[in-house]
């Protein structure tokens, strides 16, 4: 058995023509292009190479791209300034706060100041609520660009049983309810685990589609798999690696050497629901400028 890849660079790029074409077309017809502002506290390694990676998607689609870059000490109180701010602007169509945000800082309290209108990361409880009920909504961008990798892979997920692995409310949780409504490219019975999960090998051997969102380096082992399933792979870390060119290596939460072996299909790490995060937020910002969410 062949092994399928599951290119999420590939299917990104894809995605990334469709929206350059229909930005196109709003500029052609005199429309400003969307704007896409993010706003990033300290200096988390991780949080600037996210945000440049989205500079350089969203030029290259032909979104209005700007970037807040605050210091580490700046107060909870001038942040909330910004973000309000930030929802009065009428040049602004969507913005994100980079996570993580320093200690001193209540993330929650930023989160939820932020316009659910504006919120393109899909994490204000009024979008995860709209989410839930299955109306128009931000999708959260690791979660939706899970569901286009799996539809575009033409990967059937209608009947199958998902098991997905960590409970985060910024991937596991609403992919599990996602993958579980009543909609296209779903209908899935889901099962969500997590580290607290009794007798987590049994369950994820009866994973047709096994998610792995869980944070830790190659925590899904072959014997975790069941043969022929599809895995995917969220999780990216940086693995040092003295031997590498720049001192690491890049890794996901499967152990992608032997369990690709197994599986009938997998994503690679990187290359596979990272450049899908991406243009998920890109969609989301194309979605605010039509006001296709909020009316």
């Amino acid at each position: 058995m062949s092994t399928k890849i599951i290119d999420g660079k590939a299917i990104a790029a894809e995605i990334k023509k469709e929206i350059a074409k229909e930005v196109a077309a709003m500029i052609d017809k005199d429309d400003n292009a969307p704007h896409l502002v993010a706003v990033i506290v300290g200096e988390d390694a991780a949080s600037q190479t996210y945000v440049a990676s989205k500079e350089k998607a969203c030029k290259s689609v032909g979104i209005t791209s700007s970037v807040y870059r605050l210091p580490a000490n700046t107060s909870e109180m001038e942040l909330l300034e910004l973000v309000d701010f930030l929802n009065r602007d009428e040049e602004v169509d969507g913005y994100i706060v980079q996570l993580p945000l320093p200690d001193h800082i209540n993330e929650q309290k930023v989160l939820m100041a932020i316009d659910p209108a504006k919120d393109v990361d899909g994490f204000h409880p009024e979008n995860a609520g709209r989410m839930m009920l299955g109306l128009p909504s931000y999708l959260p961008a690791t979660p939706n660009g899970i569901m286009e990798l799996l539809e575009r892979s033409k990967i059937e997920t209608a009947g199958k049983h998902v098991v997905v692995v960590g409970r985060s409310n910024i991937v596991g949780t609403p992919v599990s309810v996602m993958l579980s409504r009543k909609a296209k490219n779903a209908d899935a019975t889901v099962t969500l685990c997590h580290s607290r999960t009794k007798n987590l090998k049994e369950i994820t051997l009866q994973a047709d589609i096994l998610i792995a969102a869980i944070g830790k380096v190659g925590f899904v082992t072959v014997d975790m798999v069941k043969a022929g399933a599809t895995v995917i792979d969220v999780g990216i870390h940086r693995v040092e690696d003295a031997s590498k060119e720049k001192g690491y290596y890049l890794a996901g939460d499967v152990d992608y050497d032997e369990v690709s072996k197994k599986a009938s299909a997998i994503t690679p790490v990187p290359g596979g629901v990272g450049p899908m995060t991406i243009v998920s937020l890109l969609r989301n910002t194309l979605l605010a400028s039509k006001k296709a969410v909020y009316q």
